[in-house]
């Protein structure tokens, strides 16, 4: 059994590593593509210019009194989530970006507002939105990864998304960090694996960007988590995504959400490639709140668990929809949330058997890829019979 253990974890890595970016045939092609940046020689002055526009520009007011603020806002009871002590059910979509780097770049409120009302009317109620695709140029950093500045248009643009997505009652998983920001080709990328394993650089990015932002967007209750980094995976896997170690994004994990947790209510999770290494069953859980906590203090833990799938996994993993998430190999702590999962994929199983099987196995919500087709895993054109019927099914757990 060990033997044959060791040999499955073998082809897992071998797989992961040629098949992590290609899921949809071509989906992590998707996301690499269009994130190569070039920003000429911004990342190269970076020393020359002493300025520091890293905090966001005046007072945000908020929309909501503190009694519509609590009752509005996303908590954790146990295994599940709640809205005004009502059990909350994901019925969700990934909407990453509409064009990459949207907030402080090409950004487009006319789309996000027309996005958000038709999601809003065919049922959905959450959005995971990559608030910085790999946009050295917006949160840009110097060679040793502290900040150098960020841009002012990617605060005025946040400001927008979270007015509409108030206005349209779209709760937003924001997900602040991709492996693309690591990858060979990008512009600054090795500034932010600097970052990542540097302890004081770390700390510059959480003072001067994470802090901020959660406090000035944590008085939406339309935030309700922030997603670390989107696929760490291939940052620790891949050679051309720095292969850092899960002791340096540990560390980093653990310190940015012991900060939340320490200056806001937002719930914290991580979006992980895959189970594998978020699981004892196979190379070791280190999102665990054990192993964080290690790093990070008693405020460094994750709120729930939101583990992406796509089917090149099923041979090794299984398949999560039809189990439970115990079974898949979590450990049973927390809520848990497919974070990511193909809308068109090759099992075989239409949209609306994956989302009510997961609601009947005791998943938490789904958040499948994608609502507005950014590559070839589908669009809310196909995802409609799924998020309708699960409207029509738990309604009271959806809008509650």
């Amino acid at each position: 059994m060990r033997m044959r253990k060791r040999k499955i974890i073998a082809m897992l890595t071998a797989m992961s590593m040629v098949l992590s970016l290609s899921a949809c045939s071509d989906k992590g092609n998707a996301d690499s593509t269009v994130g190569t940046e070039n920003t000429g020689n911004a990342a190269n002055s970076e020393n020359t210019d002493s300025s520091n526009t890293a905090q966001p520009l005046g007072e945000r007011v908020s929309a909501f009194s503190s009694e519509e603020y609590e009752a509005m806002r996303v908590k954790v009871d146990g295994t599940k989530f709640t809205v005004n002590g009502k059990e909350w059910w994901i019925n969700g979509v990934n909407t990453p970006w509409q064009n990459w780097n949207d907030f402080g770049g090409n950004f487009e409120p006319e789309f996000w507002d027309s996005h958000f009302e038709e999601l809003h009317n065919e049922g959905v109620n959450a959005s995971r939105i990559w608030i910085n695709c790999a946009g050295m140029s917006i949160v840009r950093l110097k060679s040793d990864g502290t900040i150098h500045t960020i841009d002012e248009d990617h605060w005025k643009d946040l400001d927008t998304l979270f007015e509409l997505a108030e206005k349209h009652g779209i709760y937003i998983m924001a997900t602040i960090l991709s492996f693309d920001h690591f990858k060979d080709g990008n512009a600054g990328c090795e500034n932010y694996r600097a970052m990542i394993q540097n302890d004081e650089a770390t700390e510059d990015y959480i003072n001067q960007y994470l802090i901020p932002f959660v406090k000035r967007y944590g008085d939406s209750p339309m935030l309700f988590s922030i997603d670390l980094m989107n696929e760490p995976d291939w940052v620790y896997e891949n050679d051309e995504c720095g292969r850092v170690g899960w002791e340096h994004l540990g560390k980093f994990f653990a310190k940015c959400a012991a900060a939340i947790h320490e200056n806001s209510d937002e719930l914290v999770t991580v979006g992980a490639g895959m189970v594998k290494y978020n699981s004892d069953k196979y190379d070791g859980n280190f999102l665990s709140d054990e192993f964080l906590q290690s790093l990070g203090g008693e405020n460094a833990y994750l709120d729930f668990y939101s583990p992406h799938y796509y089917f090149w996994q099923n041979s090794f993993l299984g398949y999560p929809f039809e189990t439970t998430p115990t079974d898949f190999g979590l450990d049973g702590t927390k809520p848990v949330v497919i974070g990511e999962s193909a809308v068109v994929n090759e099992s075989g199983r239409t949209p609306e058997q994956d989302y009510e099987n997961a609601y009947n196995n005791g998943w938490n919500g789904v958040m499948a890829w994608t609502s507005n087709g950014v590559d070839n895993c589908g669009s809310l054109t196909e995802l409609k019979p799924a998020v309708n019927k699960m409207k029509e099914l738990a309604e009271d757990k959806i809008f509650p």
